[in-house]
């Protein structure tokens, strides 16, 4: 990883936020994708400004995002940026603050850095590999929870259908919020034990939160306990699990 990647991102983003700022609270023009998901004017707006930044210092680095067309030529670049320019964008919409941009590098399919930045929050969540985890330039860590047992779980509601589950539901302590990438930040800030998600996740709502994880302390796989391979062909992963080691292992057991 060139050493100016993740100030790269984070100059990048932090311009890109104050795009995404004027925005909100602004009543942007809106429209539904083909998958019925929201998509603002701000959504596309940010999306340029982040292409235009990384792309023009790293022309050579491919480029994957929720708002930007595929054309698969990111699949033979050494380096890959994979960016969600507003993760949580429902929340955006309705004025909410838990909305985050998310961005990242890939090289060779894993996270080298990775930055999660909420811009309404005044928060910035940083990562580079080998280096720790960071919000707003003070670093972070996972907790030691070790059992289910009322364990802040961070996921969606289908996640706690009996289905999913062995011998039912763990007496989870349940909590939400919109941003994916946000609740794997906030695992890697400590403030609760774990997320997850059962369903395929889009590598741009994890990537950059999976290295801030990872490098508090959290053991980060996906649903079934294998590794995240990102800029893939199929752009998703099989769901996702970020915890401390021991609580880790407990919900993997616990999965049916």
């Amino acid at each position: 990883m060139p050493a100016t990647d993740l100030p790269l991102l984070i100059d990048a983003a932090r311009a890109a936020g104050q795009i995404a700022m004027l925005h909100w609270r602004a009543d942007p023009k809106t429209w539904k994708k083909s998958d019925d998901s929201p998509v603002s004017a701000a959504d596309l707006d940010v999306d340029a400004a982040l292409r235009d930044a990384l792309c023009g210092a790293r022309p050579r680095y491919g480029w994957l995002s929720e708002e930007s067309p595929d054309d698969g030529t990111r699949l033979g670049a050494e380096h890959c940026f994979i960016v969600d320019p507003i993760d949580g964008t429902r929340a955006y919409l309705d004025g909410q603050v838990d909305w985050g941009l998310s961005l990242a590098v890939a090289e060779g399919g894993q996270i080298t850095a990775g930055v999660v930045h909420m811009p309404a929050k005044d928060l910035t969540y940083t990562a580079a590999i080998d280096e720790g985890a960071f919000l707003n330039g003070e670093q972070i860590g996972a907790t030691s929870a070790t059992s289910t047992r009322d364990a802040t779980l961070l996921t969606s509601k289908a996640t706690y259908a009996s289905a999913n589950w062995k011998e039912g539901v763990p007496h989870f302590s349940r909590k939400f919020r919109p941003s994916m990438a946000y609740r794997m930040a906030l695992v890697g800030e400590g403030r609760y034990d774990a997320m997850m998600t059962l369903k395929l996740a889009w590598e741009w709502d994890i990537a950059a939160g999976s290295l801030i994880a990872a490098e508090a302390g959290a053991i980060v796989t996906d649903r079934r306990g294998g590794p995240l391979r990102f800029n893939s062909e199929t752009r998703r992963t099989n769901g996702v699990l970020a915890a401390p080691a021991g609580l880790h292992a407990a919900i993997l057991d616990a999965l049916a």
